[in-house]
């Protein structure tokens, strides 16, 4: 299996969970762009301050694999956890 996509959204209810976002998601990406394996991390917020759009890509399922590890013991994800997440993963030859 080739490289590994996430696209999807964060979803904030209120501007308390967009406040949240601000704060710690700027963060998030440059730790996960220094990742090995990380090829793009890029989330902006859309033209409602409540969702943010989110890509990602990763060399191989290993390194996604390993995003996914260091982001679950990351202050990102203690802060943002509740916020909800719409996100489609696929893979590419």
């Amino acid at each position: 299996m080739g490289v590994i996509r996430l696209t999807g959204r964060l979803i904030c209810a209120d501007a308390d969970e967009a406040r949240i976002v601000a704060a710690f998601l700027p963060d998030h990406i440059r730790l996960s762009r220094a990742e090995p394996g990380c090829l793009r991390f890029d989330a902006e917020v859309t033209d409602d301050p409540l969702i943010w759009r989110i890509a990602e890509e990763f060399g191989d399922e290993a390194a996604f694999d390993a995003h996914r590890v260091r982001n679950r013991a990351s202050v990102w994800w203690q802060k943002s956890q509740a916020i909800r997440r719409d996100f489609h993963k696929t893979a590419a030859e």
